[in-house]
């Protein structure tokens, strides 16, 4: 999909909002997911097949110093997005790290959007850099890259749906 037909669904269907500068984040076929806050872990979680006995890892929000930067050790981070994003039922996104992130030693893992999703996503990132990466807020992170697929009849309904949506 090109940044033509992602301008579009942006104006026309809200398939992002809250983005910083739509001018800069638009790429010529995806558009850069932007740092919205950073969490560390404060314990471990638990993942089984069928999700009962699922628990999500605790986190707390790191504060950023005065101006605005994060300065991140060697490690494991949650990181959430300033950007909505809202796929409708005929897109699938998935989203890599940016250039600049790995070349200082730092990755953003993350999963599938759905067809259907909508929320402020949470993403992994890893600092493998063992002097550490400075981030400041608002920094783009990643790239969400959309795919046409052919309409799906039933989209994303699973617990992370419309997350962060109430903050």
């Amino acid at each position: 999909m090109n940044s033509g037909e992602i301008r579009r669904l942006i104006e026309e269907n809200q398939l992002i909002t809250g983005y910083v500068d739509l001018e800069t984040q638009l790429q010529p076929t995806g558009f850069d997911l932007s740092l919205g806050a950073i969490l560390g872990y404060m314990g471990g979680g638990s993942v089984d097949f069928s999700n009962v006995e699922r628990e999500i890892a605790p986190t707390e929000p790191l504060e950023p110093d005065d101006e605005d930067w994060y300065s991140l050790e060697q490690g494991c981070y949650t990181i959430v997005y300033n950007e909505v994003v809202k796929i409708p039922l005929d897109l699938v996104a998935m989203a890599r790290s940016r250039s600049t992130m790995l070349r200082n030693g730092a990755s953003v893992e993350t999963a599938i959007w759905d067809p259907g999703y909508e929320g402020r996503s949470s993403s992994l990132l890893v600092v493998s850099n063992p002097n550490g990466i400075r981030l400041k807020r608002d920094a783009r992170v990643v790239q969400l890259v959309f795919f046409d697929i052919e309409e799906v009849p039933r989209g994303y309904d699973g617990i992370y749906q419309r997350e962060r949506l109430d903050e």
